[in-house]
């Protein structure tokens, strides 16, 4: 959840990780939205604390790779015994040419790094034939607040202008809208993910996804010659 774009030494200065940690709901909730392209090796780019990593623990994959630039909120992460995960203390300009993966996830990361497009591009240099590059982050410009600003947010984006930085050899394979709002405190995070979120899941398919505040972008690389 933190930016991947930065030198070594970076360090984040949100303080949100730990309250989003606490809503359940809210990341079972997304989770379930992208299950189905989480697999084979998975890059998560921004790890944050690792607070995803252990949410998507129950997945079907080979491996998962959490790139963090934060090495004290790397440190933190705590990976399973088994061998099935690692964690480095970068970014995607950190990685191997030959690191290839299945599924590269951005989860609240993206809106975090200013060259966005540019960022994109060299993640989709990692990706396999039929791997899927899975974004999400905030929604709608006009709602971009001071807790924004405050947690190092560039932009929110529409579906039109997260499309707009994704490199254009990608294949779209789906884009949807999440209700979501952006609490600065424990209790309201709590009080948002108890009540808002399971509406919300209930809400989605009566207006076709097209309400939220937490956008969701999927592409795949095409396979040589398509």
């Amino acid at each position: 959840m933190t930016p991947a774009g930065h030198a070594p030494g970076y360090q984040y200065e949100g303080a949100e990780l730990d309250l989003f940690e606490k809503a359940a709901n809210w990341k079972t909730y997304w989770s379930g939205r992208i299950a189905r392209y989480v697999r084979g090796d998975v890059l998560e780019v921004g790890a944050g604390i690792g607070a995803n990593t252990a949410l998507m623990d129950g997945r079907q994959f080979i491996s998962w790779t959490c790139l963090e630039p934060d090495a004290a909120l790397a440190a933190r992460i705590e990976l399973p015994p088994a061998g099935r995960r690692r964690s480095i203390v970068g970014t995607t300009a950190s990685l191997d040419p030959s690191d290839l993966f299945d599924s590269i996830l951005y989860i609240d990361v993206l809106e975090h790094i200013s060259e966005d497009a540019a960022e994109l591009e060299r993640a989709a240099r990692h990706l396999r034939p039929g791997g899927c590059l899975i974004v999400l982050s905030p929604a709608w410009p006009f709602l971009y607040s001071p807790f924004d600003a405050a947690i190092g947010h560039y932009r929110r984006y529409t579906r039109a202008s997260l499309r707009a930085v994704a490199p254009a050899h990608l294949k779209p394979a789906a884009h949807r809208l999440l209700l979501r709002s952006a609490m600065p405190t424990l209790d309201q995070i709590l009080l948002w993910d108890r009540r808002l979120v399971p509406v919300s899941r209930r809400i989605d398919g009566l207006f076709g996804e097209h309400i939220g505040k937490t956008i969701v972008g999927v592409w795949e690389q095409p396979h040589a010659g398509h």
